[in-house]
C-alpha cells in the first residue's frame, strides 16, 4: 500500500517498520520540503500520489474531510489514529495500521475513512521493545 504518515507520526520508526512490510510509505517528519504542509496540502498530496493518509489529528481532518466529500473531491483514503493511541506508542501504531489495511486493495480505499483497528497493547509489534530514539 502507498501510505503517508502526517506529522507527529514517525517516519523514522512507524515508517521503517511499514516500509520493511512492503509497504511504500512517505512521512512528513522525514521529509523537510513537506513539514510545513498545511492540513489541506497534506490531504491534496496524498490524494495527488494515491496513498492512503494516516493521521491523529482527527479535530482537522474530519472537517476537512467533510468539505471535500461536499464538494465531490476524492481522496485516497484515511486512516484516524484514535486520542487513545500515543504517538510514542510505536508498536501499538505499527501493529494497528498493518491490521487496518489487511486484506485490502488500494483502490478500496478510495474516499474511505477509517479508524485504526486493535489499538490494544495486547497486539503491540515488537518494535516497542526496541529502543526507537
Amino acid at each position: 500500500m502507498k501510505i503517508l504518515l502526517d506529522a507527529h507520526i514517525s517516519g523514522r520508526t512507524v515508517g521503517k517498520v511499514l516500509a520493511e512490510g512492503g509497504h511504500d510509505v512517505r512521512a512528513l517528519d522525514s521529509e523537510p520540503e513537506l513539514e510545513a504542509l498545511s492540513d489541506p496540502e497534506v490531504l491534496e498530496l496524498a490524494a495527488e500520489e494515491g496513498r492512503i493518509l494516516v493521521t491523529a489529528n482527527i479535530r482537522d481532518f474530519e472537517p476537512l474531510l467533510r468539505e471535500w466529500a461536499g464538494e465531490g473531491r476524492p481522496h485516497a483514503g484515511v486512516n484516524l489514529v484514535p486520542s487513545s493511541v500515543r504517538n510514542e506508542a510505536f508498536g501499538v501504531l505499527i501493529s494497528s495500521v498493518e491490521e487496518t489495511l489487511a486484506g485490502t486493495a488500494q483502490e478500496e480505499w478510495v474516499d474511505r475513512v477509517a479508524g485504526l483497528r486493535n489499538t490494544q497493547q495486547r497486539q503491540a509489534h515488537p518494535v516497542e521493545l526496541r529502543n526507537a530514539g
